[in-house]
């Protein structure tokens, strides 16, 4: 078995279909095929077996699972430990960021970074902040920026609080928010819960939702072209929007914020590349 083997498995198991499985390796779905036969015969076991819904694997098949996806951390991790052996501070710098961090701040930061260290690369793995904990649980990456910190354990720096906005074509009395239209859009638990909360807290009535949308920048357009209001973490505003915009806040008078932290197993702050990142990222906050 090699590098290509244990990624094959990997992906494999999480997709738990051939045909997704080869479209995600670029290969075809006879030469996976072939390939899982030949190690099958090789190991003088069967790995595992098909059924109406897809890919099941044996006890052989979920150990060789497990043994490959831990080769893997320590094929990565060799790799990190050589590349900072090197005197410049240079190599691969491994990031899961929450999706609408990545949109509106990640872009202008790495940037930033890349000026003091033109040598770092950059690979950025996005999604909700549950999937970015997934992300460095299984050391796919070294870092994460991400809201909802719960289900991490690790080193953790709070780096951001923003307010959370209400934003509408044109003004609009809090107190009658019951009877406008209400755009929602698909987005994070966390940030959810800080809606429903607030919402709970002011109004005894639910909310008249009248769209769903996929993305928060498409729940922009539809407030832009007067559909409703929505409530909007400040990092998606922009003084160009043409929006009005009002800040939210609890009956006690509390702010609704959000946070954001950066969060990383503390091993790995001993590459060069993690601890020149993590020192960057406190100065960022800062002067944030």
């Amino acid at each position: 078995m090699d590098q290509k083997d244990w990624v094959l498995l990997k992906t494999l198991y999480e997709e738990r279909n051939m045909t997704r499985t080869a479209a995600k390796l670029y290969v075809s779905q006879p030469s996976l095929s072939y390939r899982l036969k030949n190690l099958e015969a090789d190991l003088g076991v069967a790995l595992f077996f098909k059924t109406n819904k897809g890919i099941e694997f044996t006890s052989e098949g979920e150990y060789l699972v497990q043994y490959s996806i831990e080769m893997l951390k320590q094929f990565q991790f060799m790799k990190d430990t050589m590349s900072n052996m090197e005197e410049d501070v240079s190599g691969t710098l491994r990031i899961g960021v929450s999706s609408n961090f990545a949109q509106y701040l990640l872009p202008r930061m790495l940037k930033d970074f890349s000026k003091n260290y033109p040598n770092v690369r950059f690979n950025v793995q996005t999604g909700w902040s549950t999937q970015v904990i997934e992300f460095l649980n299984n050391s796919s990456v070294h870092v994460g920026i991400l809201r909802n910190i719960r289900e991490w354990h690790g080193e953790k720096i709070l780096i951001k609080k923003e307010p959370l906005y209400l934003i509408s074509k044109k003004k609009v009395k809090m107190e009658h928010l019951p009877e406008y239209r209400l755009i929602n859009y698909n987005t994070d638990s966390s940030l959810k819960e800080s809606i429903t909360t607030w919402w709970a807290d002011q109004f005894a009535e639910p909310a008249n939702i009248e769209m769903e949308v996929d993305r928060l920048e498409t729940c922009k357009e539809m407030v832009k072209n007067d559909f409703g209001f929505a409530i909007v973490p400040g990092i998606c505003l922009e003084k160009e929007d043409d929006l009005y915009q009002q800040a939210i806040y609890l009956k006690d008078g509390t702010p609704v914020i959000r946070e954001t932290w950066l969060v990383f197993n503390p091993s790995f702050e001993k590459l060069t590349v993690v601890n020149q990142f993590v020192n960057y990222m406190k100065k960022w906050k800062e002067n944030d």
